[in-house]
């Protein structure tokens, strides 16, 4: 049988080799961080507003808005960019990219993101624009409800600031409210306070405009909400729990203004203490650094101070043959905290930066018994006690698993066999404890000079008092 013959077309395509169909696959979407698409400026006034060149917030971190990980997905080349109003504090998203698409991990959505910072401040742009001109006597509406502050400063006292203090409730407590997503941005792990409970009170930090033709006639720079917490039996404490001066106007001193003033407020109102709730290193470093300005000149403390400088001077650590406590008597820690209104942990603090600020700079032996009692005060506050395990014992337990890896810790009453106590750890383990425990005093060490630098700049006339 003859084979049918194919036409010239069909022969020269079977010549061809076969082509493969080539199917592509887009890579998966890698999300791109918060912190590196979005930005947040202040705007002053509505030529401000939607300009890059307003004055740009710098928030901790905002990727922990979106999600576990942080990123926003199925967005090309995002840009989001906030301003809020210094009159209103209401805040504008102008939101802008290239295309969207589903690269594997969905397209995040914006709108319920933004909300959830800005609340319902969080308006469109005409509505924005309008608040500067329609929210120009805000400020001075919350401003007239309180009480403005007359006290002595440390520093020069500018004549358009003032500060102003008032019960967190009506139109003071919307204005919180207002705040609160700079609180948010600007304030690594805060949240809201309950403006519901009683107690509350929030000191303003307020400039007058210098300008008749500025969109207000008062400007909001700062400001600490405090809380009144009962003391038996006929006192009160009072509890700094959010401080913040707006990144404008930081650097001039309204921060040091808010708790020189609390101090003032405490005293005169013969509140039991003043605490701090979870204070930053900087705002530890700023409330150390007045308080021991405020030490260097109460009498009561420079008997015991003189004493425990010469002892420093005197003693001989450097073997470990000898121990000595830099502790001040018990009864001056009630006396600081009755006059001065600083709490005993914080007078601790600031006891040991005071014999610092007391020693020769060129006594090696006296810096060196210092550093020493700080390693010791540190070793038994992670450590325990000097048997070493504060009470605690460790047992290994039987098990399938393992006997290296199974043991149970539990208290021993106080009186028991300190030997039985005791649990023997390798060499190498305590080489690696002893470089730990080192790097915890060196980290303390570089505190305690750096507010004692500070102190010495600011306090140098105080310092010329022998104590």
């Amino acid at each position: 049988m003859a084979l049918k013959q194919k036409g010239t077309d069909a022969a020269a395509t079977a010549a061809e080799p076969k082509k493969r169909r080539r199917v592509g696959f887009s890579g998966i979407d890698a999300g791109v961080e918060a912190n590196e698409c979005m930005k947040v400026f202040i705007a002053r006034n509505p030529g401000e507003a939607g300009s890059e060149n307003s004055i740009s917030l710098q928030p901790f971190d905002l990727n922990h808005f979106f999600g576990e990980d942080g990123k926003i997905y199925g967005y090309k080349n995002l840009k989001i960019n906030v301003w809020i109003s210094a009159i209103s504090f209401h805040a504008y998203a102008d939101i802008s990219f290239e295309e969207t698409s589903d690269g594997g991990k969905g397209i995040t959505n914006l709108k319920p993101v933004l909300q959830n910072i800005f609340g319902e401040n969080l308006v469109e742009k005409d509505e924005f624009l309008k608040t500067f001109s329609k929210e120009c006597e805000y400020i001075r509406n919350v401003v007239t409800d309180g009480n403005a502050i007359k006290h002595d400063t440390s520093i020069d006292k500018d004549s358009a600031v003032e500060i102003v203090r008032v019960e967190l409730q009506g139109a003071a407590a919307f204005l919180y409210c207002r705040l609160v997503p700079l609180i948010l941005l600007l304030v690594e792990g805060s949240t809201p306070i309950d403006i519901t409970e009683h107690g509350w009170e929030i000191l303003l930090v307020i400039k007058k405009a210098e300008q008749a033709s500025s969109s207000s006639n008062f400007l909001v720079l700062g400001f600490a909400a405090v809380h009144h917490f009962y003391h038996y039996p006929e006192s009160a404490r009072l509890r700094i729990s959010q401080i913040l001066v707006l990144p404008p106007y930081q650097g001039e001193g309204h921060g040091l203004r808010l708790l020189e003033t609390i101090n003032s407020i405490a005293e005169s109102e013969n509140i039991y203490d003043v605490t701090i709730e979870d204070p930053s290193d900087y705002l530890q470093y700023i409330r150390s650094s007045i308080d021991c300005l405020r030490l260097l000149t109460f009498d009561p403390i420079k008997p015991a101070l003189s004493s425990m400088v010469s002892s420093l001077k005197e003693t001989n650590l450097s073997k470990r043959t000898s121990s000595l406590k830099m502790v001040p008597p018990s009864d001056l820690a009630e006396t600081v905290r009755q006059k001065l209104k600083i709490n005993k942990k914080q007078f601790l603090r600031c006891w040991e930066i005071l014999i610092y600020l007391n020693l020769d700079a060129e006594d090696r032996k006296s810096k060196d018994n210092f550093r020493a009692c700080i390693y010791d005060r540190i070793k038994g506050e992670i450590l325990g006690t000097s048997t070493g395990t504060n009470g605690k014992r460790l047992v290994q337990m039987p098990s399938n698993f393992g006997e290296e890896t199974c043991f149970a810790v539990y208290w021993t009453q106080e009186g028991g066999d300190a030997d039985d106590q005791t649990v023997e750890q390798q060499p190498e383990d305590l080489k690696t404890q002893e470089q730990q425990l080192n790097e915890v005093v060196d980290s303390q060490m570089e505190e305690i000079v750096e507010v004692a630098k500070n102190v010495s700049l600011r306090g140098s006339d105080k310092l010329g008092v022998s104590c």
